[in-house]
């Protein structure tokens, strides 16, 4: 096998690629939605469903959710629409999202002569990607948007006949301000403006090749008037949103302003860890040929504009202590244009998708593994199999204290929370009958009388459900 094997349309990694993509596929229902961010907006979009309001999210009925701009949210609901209230619909908008950029990376890189199959073998053999190829979150709307910006200001700059670019740039511009907001501006200006300065573009020919005046007004149109009406429904969204979520959050670690949860604090410069290990093997691949060819980087206009797409957004997060390794997503994309640009002389391309394929080998190993294994399954971080023990939907599901996003997601929003024990003697008194739903460290916190009222239904490491009866002593 030579190395120029996989430049064309190889077997292996065509059938890798619709393995991969009917397993990613199979997964979107074969797992519960999992606690707490895919749960959390899961459940978001369920209220959404429910109370048919689209333009202030509710992480619970009647309380603003301010941290998220809508897309992901409305894309989940619409699903719920059409298909149901379930974990496919809640995760098919994100998997699509996926497959469409990965279709869309595929025919730029034919014109090149390369299978279409390559570009979407390494994005679904990248931890990264492959886990939010249907994920319920908003990084994956994200991510398509800084893609379709980028790629659509390389397009609109060096291709001019091709029209549709320099109106994409905008729409993309548009769609990242409703997936994420201002912060899709900060991860994709400062790369373009340092690429512009470095190879010398003039402003002349810069005003030439967008439509400025008519994209900016096609953002506004799209973009603006959500934030307007979420503003006028909600008060005190904007200001929480802008300055908050897009300063705070990233600046002051363990941010206690922060309505929804605590920060994700962790070391300055996490950042690189996650990328070295989320993009593992062909990040390593990419960064080895960089620093190989470090001296002669920017004397080409591609690898450059791909390398500073790539390097900005770890740089930016360098300093900030409030990440996850989601927010490394958006790299993947100029990650495999590199590699792509490279591959024809790429000495182990065996070993690359060698090493690759370990990962969708494991998942799928896995997969079975869960299915064939019940008692592995439902110690996943999830109330759905605990649930499942709610045989009498009349009787009300009550928690001790705290319920989780998954409890709220499939009682389908009539989960009540227990506060104390005045509440619990309370409820006693006027239901005879119903389920109580405990986490396993907080047991020791109900007197032992209670216990004397109470079956045990089932249990797994975090949480119990019981039946609870009166007449039970």
């Amino acid at each position: 096998m030579t190395k120029n094997f996989y430049k064309n349309t190889s077997p292996y990694i065509f059938f890798s690629v619709i393995i991969i993509i009917v397993f990613r596929f199979i997964l979107t229902g074969a797992i519960p939605l999992l606690d707490k961010t895919e749960t959390r907006y899961a459940e978001i979009a369920r209220i959404m469903h429910e109370t048919n309001n689209w333009i202030v999210l509710q992480i619970d009925y009647g309380i603003p959710f301010w941290a998220k701009p809508p897309l992901s949210t409305w894309l989940s609901a619409i699903s719920f629409e059409l298909f149901g209230v379930n974990e496919i619909s809640a995760r098919l908008p994100s998997f699509l999202l996926s497959i469409t950029l990965l279709i869309i990376l595929g025919n730029l890189v034919k014109k090149s002569k390369f299978s279409l199959y390559l570009p979407a073998f390494i994005l679904l053999t990248t931890p990264e990607f492959l886990i939010h190829t249907g994920v319920v979150s908003t990084d994956t709307a994200l991510c398509f948007s800084i893609a379709l910006i980028m790629i659509s200001f390389w397009k609109a700059i060096n291709e001019a006949e091709q029209w549709y670019w320099k109106y994409l740039f905008f729409i993309g511009i548009a769609l990242g301000l409703l997936s994420k907001g201002p912060l899709v501006l900060v991860l994709t200006g400062p790369p373009i403006l340092f690429w512009l300065i470095i190879q010398k573009v003039k402003i002349k020919e810069l005003w030439s090749r967008l439509p400025w005046l008519v994209g900016i007004l096609l953002t506004a149109l799209l973009a603006i008037p959500w934030y307007i009406l979420a503003e006028i429904q909600s008060p005190g969204f904007i200001d929480y949103f802008i300055i908050g979520e897009h300063f705070k959050r990233f600046l002051i670690s363990g941010w206690e302003g922060d309505l929804y949860g605590s920060g994700h604090s962790q070391p300055k410069g996490m950042i690189w860890a996650f990328l070295l290990l989320f993009l593992f093997p062909w990040i390593q691949i990419v960064l080895i040929k960089l620093w190989k060819i470090r001296k002669n980087i920017f004397k080409d206009k591609w690898v450059s504009f791909l390398v500073l797409w790539l390097l900005w957004t770890p740089i930016f997060f360098t300093l900030s202590k409030n990440i996850l390794h989601t927010y490394i997503l958006p790299v993947t994309i100029p990650m495999v244009f590199l590699i792509i640009h490279w591959w024809k002389d790429y000495k182990h391309q065996k070993l690359a998708v060698g090493l690759a394929s370990i990962l969708p080998i494991a998942a799928i190993i896995m997969l079975i593994g869960l299915e064939t294994n019940p008692d592995l399954k439902k110690q996943m971080n999830t109330d759905k199999y605990l649930l499942t023990q709610v045989s009498n939907e009349t009787l009300p599901i009550l928690f001790w204290k705290k319920v989780s996003y998954s409890s709220e997601f499939y009682t389908n929003g009539k989960a009540q929370i227990i506060a104390n024990e005045l509440q619990l003697d309370s409820i006693t008194k006027q239901e005879n009958t119903f389920y109580f739903l405990i986490e396993n460290k907080k047991k020791k916190e109900l007197p032992s009388a209670y216990y004397e009222q109470m079956k045990l239904l089932d249990s797994n490491k975090k949480r119990s459900i019981f039946l609870f009866n009166n007449k039970m002593k």
